[in-house]
């Protein structure tokens, strides 16, 4: 069974590895559209997407599918339905 001090060093080890993750380029910085999300990271002085490399790219064509903090509008149509058509499936005929 690990001690308490053997399961803190292979914590802190991981907290090296994703400060190294994060700053040696491969990811880039949120943009204010991230702003709220709970998959932001804050590494040093600066906050990364947990899930996605470049942010900026998701919110290109809208909003960011990866995106916690925003929920995307459902619209819903009414469509106009003849009383006739309908009174005749109602009927079960």
């Amino acid at each position: 069974m690990a001690s308490a001090t053997q399961k803190t060093k292979k914590k802190n080890a991981g907290a090296a590895a994703d400060v190294e993750l994060y700053t040696n380029g491969s990811f880039n910085p949120v943009i204010e559209q991230c702003d709220g999300c709970d998959r932001i990271v804050e590494v040093k002085t600066a906050k990364y997407c947990r899930t996605y490399t470049t942010p900026q790219a998701k919110w290109k064509l809208g909003i960011c599918n990866f995106a916690t903090h925003v929920k995307p509008e459902i619209t819903t149509a009414t469509i106009k339905i003849n009383p006739l058509k309908a009174a005749k499936r109602a009927s079960g005929r």
